[in-house]
């Protein structure tokens, strides 16, 4: 199966998703905690019960990872995978910030191919695949010149700011939309805390990479998907040069 008839399925899926999930926006809908303190609504199992049902009857071959599914070794073996957050920034759902995505991406051979990312609130579709570029509403995206980094519109958590020596940054609640808007050039940095897990970044990382940009590690390597643990180490998405100038601050305060 093409990547671009992927991302057709899985950009449509995303809108309809996106609708479901505005029908609890704002609407005090029933919510939980799972694990320590992981927050939870039933807007978010609503729509993880949709996107298992329409995707994986379309591409029944393929794997499937998503925050609200328990999971099974059965991906590892799966030659393609979708990785699915629901809801990507539940909190800021919870408390009515628009900023929340449906994040939903096909990963082949540990890396996103095609990617659909969806803020219903803003109804703003982001889309990639691979070779393919990136475009938001349907409008190719493209990195410009990034600013020095003590120039830099940073979000990300307080405490990696504060190591970069620079303002406190934004702060995005969903960790994907604040890694795509890098590729909007909204913001030259977006910063991950450690344990970012796949459904968190895959389909973001498509879209930076394919506006010419780069979420990796402190070492400068990009992540890799469909792993029996799907935790990742903090990362940093910017332009490459930028990327590697705060990924390389950041590691000296980290010590290493």
């Amino acid at each position: 199966m093409a990547a671009a008839d992927d991302l057709l399925l899985i950009a449509a899926a995303a809108r309809e998703a996106g609708a479901i999930a505005l029908r609890y926006f704002r609407n005090n809908p029933r919510r939980w905690t799972k694990g320590v303190s992981s927050p939870v609504t039933e807007a978010d199992i609503a729509v993880d019960d949709f996107l298992s049902a329409r995707l994986r009857a379309a591409r029944p071959d393929y794997g499937w990872l998503s925050e609200e599914t328990a999971d099974g070794p059965e991906r590892l073996d799966r030659a393609r995978v979708f990785v699915v957050d629901p809801i990507d920034g539940t909190r800021g759902f919870i408390e009515g910030d628009r900023r929340w995505t449906v994040s939903i991406a096909v990963v082949e051979h540990g890396r996103p191919v095609a990617a659909a990312l969806y803020a219903p609130a803003l109804d703003e579709l982001f889309e990639a695949r691979t070779g393919g570029g990136a475009t938001l509403g349907g409008r190719p995206l493209a990195l410009a010149t990034p600013p020095a980094l003590d120039a830099a519109h940073i979000a990300g958590p307080r405490r990696q700011a504060k190591l970069l020596g620079t303002r406190a940054p934004d702060f995005v609640p969903s960790l994907a939309y604040r890694i795509a808007l890098v590729a909007t050039g909204r913001i030259d940095v977006a910063i991950a805390g450690p344990n970012a897990q796949d459904w968190d970044i895959a389909a973001a990382d498509l879209i930076v990479a394919e506006a010419g940009g780069l979420l990796a590690d402190l070492d400068g390597a990009p992540p890799r998907y469909n792993r029996s643990d799907p935790r990742h180490p903090a990362l940093v998405a910017a332009a490459p040069a930028l990327q590697h100038a705060v990924a390389a601050a950041l590691g000296r305060g980290h010590g290493a």
